[in-house]
């Protein structure tokens, strides 16, 4: 995920993260644990994709 973050250009704007529902809510969980409050600079905030099995990471507005 830092990987993709850190090589992220100035036209990506999100990234989005597909990780299923029922057995991915550890992963789901990790990401909002790993990406939110402020912990890294690059990512304005996260929210949820257009399903539960989906995060995305908003890098810069539309």
């Amino acid at each position: 995920m830092k990987k993709h973050l850190n090589n992220a250009g100035t036209g990506t704007y999100r990234i989005r993260i597909i990780h299923g529902y029922h057995g991915g809510t550890r992963i789901r969980d990790g990401i909002w644990d790993e990406f939110c409050y402020g912990r890294e600079p690059e990512v304005k905030r996260i929210t949820m994709g257009e399903n539960q099995r989906i995060t995305e990471l908003v890098l810069r507005e539309f």
